[in-house]
């Protein structure tokens, strides 16, 4: 198995930054994919921003110039770094990891931090 614990959320101002970690603990072995999706209330889950293995980034739109995400293999742990944060950033951001399990890519969520962005 797999465990992620996510920290780093809070209440900031509009224009302000905020980091994200998220330390993977367990079964570490063949994961492919670490990655923020974040759930507005009333929306549906979707990605902020995702590394894989070989460093290569992907990041939704609205975050793109914004947010920066990076990964410390020594530590296990996937940072989100979001910097000029705006209220519609106001979401529970959870932690997805990707791993490969008897052939299958399988999908590993923290609990969820967070984030709200208001003046």
């Amino acid at each position: 198995q797999v465990q992620l614990v996510e920290s780093g959320g809070g209440l900031v101002q509009p224009g302000e930054s905020l980091r994200l970690s998220c330390v993977v603990s367990g079964s570490i072995s063949d994961i492919i994919r670490m990655g923020w999706y974040r759930q507005a209330p009333g929306k549906q889950r979707e990605l902020a921003a995702v590394i894989n293995n070989g460093g290569s980034t992907n990041y939704a739109d609205s975050v793109k110039g914004r947010f920066t995400i990076s990964r410390d293999n020594a530590k296990n742990t996937v940072y989100l770094q979001m910097n000029s944060l705006k209220p519609d950033d106001t979401a529970v951001y959870y932690c997805l990891v990707n791993k490969i399990r008897f052939g299958l890519i399988q999908d590993y969520w923290g609990q969820g931090t967070q984030v709200t962005v208001s003046s």
